[in-house]
């Protein structure tokens, strides 16, 4: 399973390229916006230093619209992803954007049924959200594993399933046991996922331990 780093921060980037733990880039504008700098600078400038994918989302909702948006963000970069919000009219334009070969993200998809009407459409990713579900009562890591089911019953379908609104590393790790293809993953959730108290306690004992022989030298 690839992991993303969900950030538009180009210091949570390069810690994640750092460790090994940035396959790709996930953004939106909720992120962008907290960066105080324009979409096309902010891609831009991770595109400079992230070989993988790295997903731009669309602000329109007229189809027309976010094809116009779409086909300015892949003109930034190559591997630059267009991430639409799942809408009728975006999965209009996920069918032409497929058509011209630029790589397309359905995101904010909370069924399994949206994602199957967005892998139809031609999507590269679909992109549901765990998190969201878990916290209105529903059963995310439930929703990802019925999606990641039925697209392994067509393999013609070329469609990612990447899972977003990880909140806890369980939510990794899940997404990874069930055969998720991504996780997009805050820089909080990484820092998570490498620590263990076990560890840390483990360290201070081989540090003590260290400081014996120096005492005996």
């Amino acid at each position: 399973m690839e992991i993303y780093v969900d950030s538009a921060n180009l210091d949570d980037i390069k810690q994640g390229l750092a460790v090994g733990l940035c396959d790709g880039v996930t953004t939106n504008p909720t992120l962008i916006a907290k960066e105080n700098v324009s979409m096309e600078k902010r891609i831009k400038d991770i595109c400079a230093i992230v070989e993988g994918p790295v997903h731009a989302e669309t602000l329109s909702l007229e189809t027309d619209e976010i094809v116009k948006e779409g086909r300015e963000y892949h003109s930034w970069s190559k591997n630059v992803v267009v991430k639409i919000p799942f809408c009728e009219a975006g999965l209009k334009a996920v069918k032409i954007l497929s058509a011209e070969n630029i790589p397309t993200n359905v995101t904010l998809i909370f069924s399994a049924a949206q994602a199957l009407l967005a892998a139809k459409a031609g999507a590269t990713y679909v992109c549901p959200f765990v998190g969201r579900l878990d916290d209105i009562g529903g059963d995310g890591m439930g929703v990802i594993d019925q999606i990641v089911d039925f697209l392994s019953n067509y393999p013609a379908v070329d469609t990612e399933v990447i899972v977003a609104s990880i909140r806890t590393p369980d939510h990794v790790m899940t997404s990874a046991s069930i055969g998720a293809d991504i996780a997009t993953v805050s820089s909080k959730v990484i820092s998570q996922m490498a620590k263990h108290p076990l560890t840390d306690s483990g360290i201070e004992a081989f540090l003590q331990d260290a400081k014996k022989f120096d005492q005996a030298s």
